[in-house]
């Protein structure tokens, strides 16, 4: 009997998944969603493509050397998060509390259910309701926590299910590759291997002090997670429109190079912080109020993104085209709209993978060392 009971559910596959469900002459066959130029990088891929070694975030050339075969698809966010709203829409009329983490994962909340229906019954049945009704593969696990709940439904995959009963969290957890740590990304591995750490069960016994030592803040979550601790709630759902953020000026200025460096700098850490929530912006709009406070507005509409290089370039564009009476500038904003749920590193569908790595580098430096720990040249 479970005290807590966390379900995740992970859609598999998601985008080459929405693809084959769209078109039935799909199924099957090795499916590749990313850029289609010659640096395009590999947002997603179908189970007959992963077989052949093709993975998210490689690109796409080097997939399709690795799988000649493969179809090579262009993406549609806009069907994909279609997708995912009617996913959610079937969660939130059958799950007492839901979090969507990403635009084709959620966790819900099973604790006290055990008292009347069972939580694992209930999960199995759930889990084949949502594949009858959205026509999707889908694996899923249960356990006392977010983290072994999200292990399990990784290890069920494809489409099937794991339970981890409550008190072997650890023990389950012990035997696997550090990789399988969700916070444990490519960096963190080949640094835990050169460490000799290959195993979660070896990473569980290094002293908390040493792996904070190695790894900064980060460290302390890695001893937390090897040893199956994880206390984070099942935060209730909310869609958020929009992310914003503004700066009034000390003294109004009219230094232009000065300005282009404040957006910059704003729309760098708005981009940062949609990676970080596993969302994608489609609407971009700067705001500009002068000395006198008149205060002017310009949008537009963008394919979904969450990258620095794509969000930078509207940014100035938008400024540029809005910044025409040559006043003083008092203040300035920066806004992304119409967001959307999914992975960012997978929605850059025409971005390099040099872009792509560059992103993420500063990421990882961001997270362990702030916010603030790394700026674009324009802002020194």
């Amino acid at each position: 009997m479970f005290e807590r009971a966390i379900l995740h559910l992970d859609f598999d596959a998601f985008f080459a998944s929405v693809e084959q469900l769209h078109n039935s002459g799909l199924a099957g066959k090795p499916l590749i969603i990313g850029g289609a130029n010659a640096r395009g990088v590999v947002a997603g891929c179908s189970y007959e493509a992963r077989a052949f070694g093709v993975q998210a975030g490689m690109p796409v050339k080097a997939a399709l050397r690795l799988c000649p075969e493969a179809i090579v698809l262009r993406g549609d966010m806009e069907a994909y998060s279609r997708q995912s709203k009617l996913i959610t829409e079937v969660i939130a009329a059958e799950a007492p509390l839901f979090e969507k983490a990403s635009i084709d994962e959620f966790y819900v909340d099973l604790s006290g259910m055990d008292r009347y229906f069972g939580c694992w019954r209930w999960a199995q049945e759930f889990r084949k309701k949502l594949i009858r009704e959205t026509g999707l593969p889908l694996s899923a696990g249960l356990s006392v926590n977010k983290l072994v709940s999200k292990v399990g439904a990784g290890l069920a995959k494809p489409n099937g299910e794991q339970l981890v009963e409550a008190g072997v969290e650890k023990a389950f957890l012990a035997p696997l590759p550090v990789r399988r740590l969700p916070s444990a990304g490519p960096a963190t591995c080949r640094k835990l291997n050169l460490m000799g750490v290959r195993t979660i069960q070896v990473l569980s016994q290094i002293p908390p002090l040493l792996l904070q030592r190695e790894f900064g803040r980060h460290g302390l979550q890695l001893w937390k997670k090897a040893n199956g601790i994880d206390d984070s709630p099942v935060v209730p759902y909310r869609e958020r429109q929009s992310l914003s953020t503004e700066r009034s000026f000390q003294a109004d200025t009219i230094d232009l190079r000065w300005l282009h460096g404040q957006l910059t700098d704003m729309a760098s850490q708005l981009a940062y912080e949609l990676r970080q929530s596993q969302q994608l912006a489609s609407c971009i709009a700067v705001k500009i109020r002068y000395s006198d406070f008149n205060t002017f507005t310009k949008q537009r509409h963008i394919p979904y993104t969450a990258s620095d290089q794509v969000l930078l370039q509207h940014t100035h564009e938008l400024f540029s085209r809005l910044y025409q009476r040559r006043q003083m500038v008092r203040l300035l904003g920066v806004r992304l709209g119409g967001l959307a749920h999914g992975r960012p590193q997978l929605s850059l569908f025409d971005a390099s993978a040099e872009e792509n790595e560059l992103a993420l580098a500063m990421d990882r430096i961001r997270n362990r060392f702030g916010k603030k720990a790394v700026v674009r040249a324009a802002m020194l």
